[in-house]
This record gives structure tokens, C-alpha cells and sequence, in this order.
């Protein structure tokens, strides 16, 4: 019996605020359960006749607590959100009482949830082919958990978003300083050293907030309630540690029984699982997390876990030290095996120190069997090294330069790209479409520190750039030690590799300053523009500090033929007079928008080719007026946009004409060529990402009886998707190729071929 309650009014309250209690029950009885050391956690069983309905009751400990612990209210809050929002298994919760004369402290009152749940991780007395399937259906419930759209469910105040890890370190830290010392437990020096090692080694994506979601903070076995007989989470239980923040340190904590065992007896302290043997069925660590991975769309943490588990090691420790306090106080719940609290968090101290020093923690790559088998590719993650080249020799083999750059931009990609696309895809559809995300200008900042900036620059524009106007030093006189703007002096073959897996997000290219029309547009100034023009414009859009549009197409005739466009552009004096209409101007509704790169005539009676001219214009000239955004196939592409633009009247000086009246023609010729290429190198990205998601789905459905990817029709289809994929990669490569060795001009016909066959791929 639990004597401490006050059981006359509990029931009191329980039957006028609980949905469906007994309103006169023959019976009402309390039992506290003995697992776990946290919330003191009740079993409430309320007999009328031969019926009989039991609940859980979870309360706030007696006595004085450490602030901002053991709070009830947020546990019933993101209890209630996700229950009645969500399909995250949870149990049901009925009330929350915050008056303390009922019982002593705040509790609230949930579903009793009729199932099993596993104390022991080893999973003793289990069948292999259960362990595994209890191990996945873990992992699959906190990839669920992990997938809860905060924002939807009114929880999107329910903590601070960024700088999460840097944050817990620094309150787990407190924690420890207050549960030691001066009159209480003796402190561990060895616990300030792991705290400055912490701080040292806070992963990246930590500041952006990009891995950011619902976060449990003490998602484990033992937490989960499963179905009586079928292998499957029906309830995540204790959620006093939730909050908004770096969802990894979720998948860390729940993995630490494979790195140690401190929920035992003392003497097996640290013997995890892969030290002692992996009991048979249950799936190795790097198994584990590549599940997870596989259900969430996470990234392979490869190389910030030994971060995340040193943290859980060193939080555990902290939470150990704080359950031996109140011990010593007489306030922990745990009964007596609290008391070996404080020699578990000692070791936890040293354990994660031994865990830094070791040097490998986990693969670099997901492993190819068990789970991640039945997937064809990491959705998110993994990105085979040896995806569409040769081992041995070939013609498209890249050099080892290419396969590193390639490796840097998979990683950051995974690590800062991925993580953010469901922020950029809501401000993309919320009424502040056409404004930036804030995070998109740091990711920016971020590639220019990893070198993988400007990277679709040929070399020799680079070279004619360097020349006119860095004096051979392909930087600018700052002290912008990053400002390395002229890319990594590629040839198109080798941006090809590059850019495909740039185009596996449609938020990735203007990250890295190599999206469209801005690569064409500084193409153009690199290959045309006068060393003035390239100071007033090119170091602009080179640095990312502004964006910029190509207006051609007009509403009234077939301008992708350029000799049929009507827009004027006439001299007097000084400057040139803009007269027209443009539409589907891409880039122009970006708030970050200066210039526009203007094709027009200057001379409706020369010969055909030599009417046109392009001409620079500063959009913020009088005259401009973007009229209206426009959509391809029903999609705005905010906050980038496809503008329709009026020109009336526009003065813009005569130094702004590329390269002189009649060029125009010319210099279109000359931007289609690499601009045509990156198109269809971003969509072989797109395509595989699309085939990825499509086997995903394929072993996750089933119809008549077995998955879609085990029926003969989707076999098929999928053959033939892969087959034409790798035929329009290689002939996207034989015309990069082309270009580099021949030109435009020569290369155009497969150049046009690879245009025509990727939007084949595309429909």
C-alpha cells in the first residue's frame, strides 16, 4: 500500500475528473511500483462489483527538489499533444493536479497500459527472432517519436530549438555541482575534465538547430511498454526529460546498453553488450542505429557519436549523483539500490573517458546486412562511395581530389542539409514563403569553411576572373581568411560527380552558391564581363551576398528562340531605355534579388543573330515592377519564384551592355552549355533520392499478402528505372566531357541529347 497518500482524496478527486471512473467504488487500492528511481509511480486499481479498472498515477517526489526537476506538468502536456495529435504509442492521460493538498505534490492520472516491458536489454528468456523484432520495433518507435511535427501539435514552445546539447552539458553540469560537495557527496575532478571536453566537442548542427525535434531524454527498453504478444511499442512511458532539441542524443542514450551495463550489480558495471556478447537475435549497435536511421531519414552519425555517448554517459552520471544525494537525504525512490548510486556515477566518469580515448566508435558506414539489407539505400543517409563509378579503370573515374570533395559534400550534406529540409519545406509553404530561412545564410558560412563553395566555376573562368581582377591571388584583399570565391578550379566532368548530389534536396545548390540562374548568370560575367562589371556584380553573387534573375522569355512569342523576343533596348546617351515584358524571370521574387541579366534588341534591322543584346540592370532601377509570381506546375518555388516583369522605362547606364551591342545571341550560346549540364546533373540527384524513397516504400507496404518489393511488376519497373538512371548518368558525363575537351559548340549535340533524355527521366 502506498500509506503516504491520502487515498480518501485522491478518490475524491480521481472520480470527479477522470472520464469513466467508478462513481461509487466497492474497492480502491494503491500500489507503488518498485521500478525506477525518478516520479514515484502508483498503481491505482478501483473495484465495482467484479469489475475492476486500474490506472497509473506519476507524482513529484516529497521534499525539496533541484529547480526545473521532476515536472509532472510537462510530462502530461507532451503526453496530452501527442495522444490526441499524434500515432506515437502513448498511454492515455485523463487529468493533471497541480494542487498540492490532495496529495502532497502535483500528479496527473493516466491509462493503464496491459502489456510487457523488458527490464534486462539481453532480453533473457526472449526468442532470437523476437529480440530482433523487439530491437526494431524500438528503433521504429523512436524514429515515430522523432517524426512528431512539434509546431502542429501545439508543442512548439515546449523548449528552446537551438544550442540543446551545449545547453544540457551546462545543466547537467549545475546538477552535479549542486547534488555534491559541501556537506554532501564527495565530487569527482574527473567529472569537470569530461565537462570541458563536452564543450569542446559540441557537434556542428548543435547551433543551427537542425537536428532539432521532441526529444525524450530518457528513451530506453525499460520505458517502453509492449504489446502482450505481439512484438510492437503500444506506450513510451516517462517523459519527466523531454523537451525541444538534438534528437541523436535520443539514439545514444537508448544504445548505451551496448557500450555499458550500469543498471545492474555493481561488480558488471561497463560490460555492455558488445563487450560481453551479443545475446542471439539482437542486432549489433551499428545494426541499431542504421534501423533508426532507415525509419527517421536521419543522416549516419558516424562522425559525432562519440560526442553523443560520451554526453549520455556523463548525464547519466550526473543523474546518478543526484538519486545518491537524495538518498543521503532520504528522499530517493528507488528503495535501497539508490544507495550504489554514487559508485555507478564514479564509474560512469571514468568509463566515458576510456570511451573518448578509444578510436573507433562506430563504422563510418552503415552496415550492408541484417536491418539496413532490406533497404536499398539510407533515404537520407548512407550515399554509397562507389555509386555510379568504376572500381577499376573506365572513362568516368574520378580522380581521388573528386572522391574526397565528393565525401566532404556527402557528409555535409547529412549533417546540415537533410536535417533542415523540414524547416525550409514549412517556411516554404507558410505565409512568410517569400522570405529566407535564417538558417540558410549560416548553412552558407558553413560551406565556405568546409571549401565546398563556387564549386560549378570551370577552371579557365576562373582563370580569366583571376586575372582581370585578383592579380593571380583568386581572393580578395579582406580578412575573410574563407573567401576563397573562385571554387576549386574543377572541370565540368568533375562538378558533374558534385553536383548530382547537391541535387538529391532542392534546398542543397544555393547552400553551396550553385544554384540557378545565379551559376549561369555569374558564368556569364566571368566569361563576358569587363573587369568593372565583374567588381560592381560578380564578387557580389561570388561572396552569396546577393542573388540574381535572367529575364528573357516574354508572354507574346516563342522566345526560347532568341531571335523572336520584342523586348527593346535603346541608346541615348549615356544610357540604354528598357522597354518590355518578361515572365518566368526565375530568381527575381527572391528577397535577396539585385541584379537581372536583361536579354533584349538594340537593333530590330540587323542581321537576325546580331539584333540581340544582354544588358545588366540593378533591380531596385525605377521602372522595374515585378508584377506577379508566376508557377510551374502549380508550384510558386518560394522563395525563389518565377516573376513576371515589367520594364517601363528603365534607365540603365551604357557601361552595364555586355560585351557590346549584338552580342546577345552569342553570349546565350555560351551560357547554355554548362547551365543545360547542371540542370541534368541536379536531377540524376533527384532521381536517385526519388528511387531510394520508392524501394523504401516498396519494403514497407504490403499487397496481397507480401511487400511491394516482393512482387514480380514493381521488380521490373525498378530494373528498368535503374537501368535508364545509369544510361542518362553516363551520357550526362560523356557531354561534360565533351565540353571540357570541344567547347559548346562542338559538344552541342550531346548536349542536347542529355537534355532531352533527362527530361524523359524526369517525366
Amino acid at each position: 500500500m502506498a500509506n503516504e497518500l491520502d487515498l480518501d482524496a485522491l478518490l475524491r478527486y480521481a472520480a470527479a475528473n477522470v472520464t469513466g471512473f467508478p462513481p461509487s467504488p466497492s474497492n480502491f487500492t494503491v500500489s507503488k511500483f518498485g521500478h525506477g528511481q525518478s516520479n514515484p509511480t502508483y498503481l491505482m486499481q478501483v473495484g465495482s462489483g467484479a469489475s475492476v479498472k486500474r490506472y497509473v498515477l506519476r507524482k513529484k517526489p516529497p521534499g525539496k527538489l533541484l529547480q526545473s526537476a521532476h515536472a509532472v506538468e510537462r510530462e502530461f502536456q507532451v503526453l496530452q499533444a501527442l495522444g490526441n495529435h499524434t500515432v506515437v504509442p502513448v498511454p492515455k492521460v485523463f487529468c493533471l493536479c497541480t494542487d498540492p493538498s490532495v496529495i502532497g505534490t502535483a500528479f496527473y492520472i493516466m491509462e493503464f497500459l496491459e502489456g510487457r516491458i523488458f527490464v534486462d536489454p539481453r532480453l533473457p528468456g526472449v526468442e532470437p527472432a523476437s529480440r530482433r523484432a523487439i530491437y526494431q520495433a524500438t528503433a521504429k518507435a523512436l524514429a515515430s517519436m522523432h517524426s512528431a511535427d512539434v509546431d502542429a501539435i501545439g508543442l512548439g514552445n515546449y523548449g528552446r530549438r537551438e544550442n540543446y546539447c551545449k545547453r544540457q552539458v551546462e545543466r547537467w553540469a549545475k546538477q552535479y555541482i549542486a547534488s555534491t560537495g559541501e556537506g554532501k557527496p564527495e565530487r569527482n575532478p574527473k567529472m569537470f575534465e569530461l565537462i570541458d571536453w563536452l564543450q569542446q566537442h559540441i557537434p556542428l548542427e548543435d547551433s543551427s538547430g537542425g537536428a532539432t525535434g521532441l526529444v525524450h531524454g530518457d528513451f530506453r527498453l525499460d520505458n517502453l511498454v509492449f504489446h502482450p504478444i505481439e512484438d510492437r511499442v503500444i506506450g513510451i512511458l516517462d517523459w519527466e526529460l523531454s523537451t525541444l532539441g538534438n534528437q541523436m542524443c535520443d539514439v545514444a542514450y537508448c544504445s548505451l546498453p551496448y557500450i555499458t551495463d550500469f543498471g545492474v550489480d555493481k561488480d558488471q558495471l561497463g560490460k555492455g553488450m558488445e563487450h560481453t556478447g551479443l545475446p542471439e537475435g539482437i542486432p549489433s549497435q551499428a545494426e541499431y542505429v542504421a534501423e533508426y536511421c532507415s525509419s527517421s531519414g536521419k543522416p549516419w552519425p558516424f562522425a559525432q557519436w562519440k560526442f553523443y555517448i560520451a554526453f549520455s554517459l556523463f548525464r547519466g552520471a550526473s543523474i546518478y549523483a543526484g538519486i545518491y544525494s537524495r538518498w543521503t537525504m532520504g528522499n530517493a525512490s528507488g528503495g535501497e539500490s539508490a544507495q550504489h548510486a554514487g559508485d555507478k556515477a564514479n564509474f560512469l566518469i571514468d568509463y566515458a573517458w576510456a570511451f573518448v580515448r578509444r578510436e573507433s566508435v562506430l563504422p563510418e558506414h552503415p552496415p550492408s546486412g541484417s536491418f539496413v539489407a532490406q533497404n536499398y539505400l539510407k533515404r537520407l543517409g548512407q550515399e554509397s562511395e562507389d555509386q555510379g563509378f568504376s572500381e577499376g579503370g573506365g572513362k568516368f573515374v574520378p580522380s581521388k581530389r573528386i572522391l574526397e570533395l565528393r565525401k566532404r559534400l556527402v557528409k555535409f550534406m547529412e549533417d546540415h542539409i537533410y536535417p533542415m529540409e523540414n524547416e525550409f519545406y514549412k517556411l516554404a509553404q507558410s505565409t512568410s514563403r517569400w522570405t529566407v530561412h535564417p538558417e540558410e545564410e549560416k548553412l552558407k558560412e558553413l560551406a565556405k569553411k568546409e571549401g565546398l563553395w563556387n564549386l560549378f566555376i570551370p577552371f579557365d573562368s576562373a582563370a580569366r576572373a583571376n586575372k582581370l581582377i585578383f592579380d593571380g591571388t583568386n581572393q580578395l584583399q579582406s580578412d575573410d581568411t574563407y573567401n576563397q570565391l573562385l571554387g576549386a578550379g574543377l572541370s565540368n566532368l568533375e562538378y558533374g560527380y558534385l553536383c548530382e548530389i547537391m541535387g538529391r534536396s532542392i534546398w542543397a545548390p544555393q547552400v553551396f552558391n550553385c544554384g540557378a540562374p545565379d551559376t549561369g548568370n555569374m558564368e556569364v560575367l566571368l566569361r563576358y564581363g569587363n573587369k568593372e562589371q565583374l567588381l560592381e556584380w560578380l564578387i557580389p553573387l561570388l561572396e552569396g551576398r546577393i542573388r540574381s534573375g535572367f529575364a528573357m522569355t516574354e508572354p507574346q512569342v516563342a522566345s526560347s528562340d532568341a531571335t523572336n523576343i520584342e523586348c527593346s533596348i535603346s541608346r541615348q546617351g549615356d544610357s540604354y531605355i528598357i522597354n518590355g515584358k518578361k515572365w518566368w524571370t526565375s530568381g527575381a521574387m527572391d528577397p535577396r534579388c539585385r541584379l537581372l541579366i536583361v536579354m533584349g534588341k538594340t537593333d530590330f534591322n540587323a542581321a537576325m543573330h546580331k539584333q540581340q543584346s544582354m544588358i545588366l540592370v540593378d533591380i531596385q532601377t525605377p521602372g522595374v515592377h515585378i508584377k506577379r509570381a508566376l508557377t510551374v506546375f502549380g508550384f510558386d518555388d518560394a522563395p525563389h519564384g518565377h516573376a513576371e516583369v515589367l520594364f517601363d522605362n528603365v534607365h540603365v547606364p551604357a557601361k552595364n551592355i555586355l560585351l557590346g551591342e549584338g552580342r546577345g545571341f552569342e553570349i546565350a550560346q555560351g551560357r547554355l552549355g554548362p547551365g543545360r549540364l547542371h540542370h541534368c546533373m541536379r536531377l540524376i540527384g533527384a532521381a536517385e533520392r526519388g528511387m531510394e524513397i520508392m524501394a523504401e516504400r516498396a519494403l514497407s507496404r504490403r499487397v496481397f499478402g507480401k511487400l511491394i518489393a516482393e512482387q514480380g511488376s514493381f521488380r521490373s519497373d525498378i530494373a528498368k528505372c535503374r537501368i535508364e538512371l545509369e544510361k542518362t548518368r553516363l551520357l550526362v558525363l560523356e557531354a561534360a566531357d565533351q565540353l571540357d575537351r570541344l567547347g559548346n559548340k562542338k559538344a552541342r549535340g550531346t548536349l542536347a541529347m542529355a537534355k532531352v533524355y533527362d527530361y524523359c527521366l524526369h517525366l
